[in-house]
């Protein structure tokens, strides 16, 4: 009976269409506008890009990672800096890998795993005069956008023309107003701490604005409300596990032992991996919408929160976390900040990238009370990797390596690699 009466309904509303419309001939309408065109790179040329190149200069960076004496830097979507640090006072510029649509990076044995796109590439560094494209996983990344002119709407997307690369502001003129509803390529700085590098030189460390971590022989990516899962122990074969709908909007990672701390918008979420394959929520610590990353160190979670267009809210602080219960975080502190974003803990120094307030370099050694030790307003400070006794940071004009040793209140420049 209710199926009688649900086609009586349908041909009902058929018959009144017919009776209203029979007569008016279909109408499209089209506007033109001035919008952000897009820019292509087919598919085919874009999966042959990835190749070795001269040294450029470091222009518009991204992320870095050290891994065995040798700091990666990445230069936003277009690739991977790579500089023999073997002598912190003048490290080298080696070499460049163009890598399309890069911003994040993790390595292990000589393998470097990065997104490329909507891609996951794998090279082999073992010889840094020869780096070689090993293999990929394809179409295993949403497909996204770079950065646009928010002044202007976005045009139609055809996603059969490849990937988006750039933008032209023009006109367009197209059936509708186009919105586009897919990802933002991040453009974050970095992720994992010293204490997950439990296998000696094998694997590297970054800072805390990743969204690509390592554990282990797994790789975790978050992109949006998906965290995905890769398997790497067949290191030049690696294989996409599973994803896991995250429920909320995830900005970073950061490991932890056997946990990953995500920064999301809402707040920081804690994913038991003791089952590497099947990260599960275990606990989080809600908050406003902002900005987020997150560090780690001892029984602590250390979070800045940032207001931006990006992630909405209205507050710059750090914030400390108690984690000794690792399913049930304690609130501890609250600090005003100016603009921070990545932020990294050795021992009981806290170092926050403040933006454009600078680097601040804290005595956490009483999360009730942090001191202040140590201030460096003149730079545009996004984010850091502390490790034993030295301090690598990435501004807006460059790559800063410091020498420091906790409890004193000064920290010795080693090198600088200014930005063009």
């Amino acid at each position: 009976m209710k199926s009688i009466n649900s086609i009586g309904i349908v041909l009902i509303f058929g018959t009144l269409m017919f009776g209203n419309f029979a007569c008016v001939d279909k109408v499209s309408s089209t506007k033109t506008f001035t919008a952000n065109k897009p820019e292509y790179m087919s598919y085919t040329e874009f999966r042959s890009a990835v190749k070795q190149s001269p040294v450029r200069t470091l222009k518009n960076t991204g992320k870095m990672y050290f891994y065995n004496n040798y700091i990666f830097i990445n230069e936003l979507l277009e690739g991977v800096h790579v500089i023999d640090n073997s002598d912190p006072r003048n490290p080298q510029v080696l070499t460049f890998i163009e890598i399309p649509g890069n911003v994040d990076i993790v390595i292990k044995n000589d393998r470097l795993y990065a997104d490329s796109y909507i891609d996951l590439v794998v090279l082999n560094i073992s010889d840094l005069n020869n780096i070689t494209a090993v293999t990929r996983i394809e179409n295993v990344f949403p497909y996204a956008l770079p950065e646009f002119d928010p002044d202007f709407p976005i045009a139609e997307i055809d996603e059969t023309k490849g990937v988006v690369t750039g933008w032209t502001i023009a006109e367009v003129t197209q059936e509708e107003e186009y919105t586009w509803r897919g990802s933002i390529l991040p453009i974050y700085k970095d992720e994992v701490d010293a204490e997950a590098m439990d296998d000696g030189n094998s694997s590297g460390v970054s800072g805390s604005l990743a969204r690509i971590v390592l554990y282990d022989n797994y790789i975790y990516s978050v992109h949006n409300s998906t965290l995905k899962v890769f398997n790497i122990s067949a290191p030049d074969a690696p294989s996409f596990v599973r994803e896991l709908n995250t429920w909320r909007v995830s900005e970073t990672l950061f490991v932890h032992k056997n946990f990953i701390f995500s920064g999301t918008e809402t707040g920081m979420v804690v994913y038991s991996i003791a089952n590497p394959e099947n990260p599960v929520e275990i606990s989080s610590f809600e908050h406003i919408q902002s900005c987020d990353p997150v560090a780690v160190e001892g029984d602590y979670a250390y979070v800045t929160l940032r207001e931006g267009s990006m992630c909405g809210g209205g507050v710059n602080q750090l914030d400390i976390i108690d984690i000794s219960a690792i399913t049930n975080p304690r609130f501890v502190n609250s600090y005003p900040l100016t603009n921070p974003y990545g932020l990294g803990a050795n021992g009981n120094t806290l170092f926050v990238c403040d933006g454009t307030a600078g680097l601040k370099v804290y005595d956490v050694s009483n999360p009730e009370n942090i001191l202040i030790l140590q201030e460096f307003s003149d730079i545009h400070a996004k984010d850091v990797i502390a490790f034993d006794s030295r301090l690598f940071l990435i501004g807006e004009d460059g790559f800063y390596q410091y020498a420091w040793t906790e409890g004193q209140t000064t920290m010795e420049l080693l090198s600088h690699i200014l930005t063009e």
